[in-house]
């Protein structure tokens, strides 16, 4: 199943993504629900962030091929940090980059849909608080990172977190092509079989941490080629069975 959130005369809902057909829900997808038969074409529909999280966590460095490429040691547990809701848009939608900054990177990744509310679940639990996937671009400001010496304020600016298009449920993520594609070439290439720590692993370790709710996102780590992205440019994340989170890229 593919969901995905839309604004249409003025009320924001979920809908069942076939195709370009958009069958809309009545209820909660976190709850209950029922698809209905009234159905909307998506090219008509003002397409949103998958979800409104109350937090984004984010992992580093949890790609076998990344830890090479920044000649890191592979951790020995998931390495994680917060991004604030406020960094978060939606399939289309616009990253600023600010002016204090002048290098600002993509990075693809696969992102984690918590579906209720999970605290200090086991790894073979952990699928059961999981309502889906999603592409996300944990966008970095490289040269405010090696400044800080920690990582807040490269990844905290607003539109900083990408998600969408939609959220896609019931598929085996240990295994999936991800890219990324910038002004139509492919800078990062790679699969979820290098990610160090598995999504069921990230949800079980942070929730033993933090209370997860519904809506809240882990994005987890991304592959090598990490780069710069500039103004005019135009990036997408692109993972198998998931679907292209495709944004543009302009100076504040």
């Amino acid at each position: 199943m593919k969901y995905i959130r839309y604004l249409k005369n003025n009320e924001i809902t979920y809908g069942a993504l076939v195709e370009n057909s958009v069958r809309e829900i009545k209820g909660d997808i976190f709850n209950k629900y029922k698809i209905t038969s009234l159905e909307h074409n998506i090219e008509k529909l003002e397409v949103l962030p998958p979800v409104t999280p109350s937090k984004v966590i984010a992992i580093g460095l949890n790609y076998l091929d990344h830890a090479q490429e920044m000649d890191m040691p592979v951790p020995k547990e998931p390495l994680i940090f917060l991004k604030p809701a406020t960094t978060v848009i939606g399939d289309k939608d616009t990253i600023f980059l600010p002016p204090t900054s002048k290098k600002v990177d993509y990075e693809a990744e696969l992102a984690i849909i918590i579906g209720k509310k999970a605290k200090d679940i086991t790894v073979k639990d952990s699928s059961d608080y999981i309502l889906g996937y999603t592409c996300a671009n944990d966008v970095t400001a490289r040269d405010l990172q090696e400044k800080d010496g920690q990582w807040t304020r490269a990844k905290s600016f607003d539109t900083f977190c990408p998600l969408g298009p939609a959220i896609v449920t019931d598929i085996n993520t240990h295994s999936l092509d991800i890219q990324c594609i910038l002004n139509d070439t492919v800078v990062q290439s790679s699969n979820t079989r290098q990610m160090i720590f598995k999504a069921e692993e990230l949800v079980s370790y942070v929730s033993h941490i933090m209370t997860l709710y519904p809506g809240d996102v882990i994005i987890t780590g991304t592959p090598t080629g990490i780069g710069q992205i500039q103004d005019g440019d135009i990036v997408e994340i692109k993972i198998d069975q998931i679907g292209t989170l495709q944004n543009f890229v302009e100076k504040l």
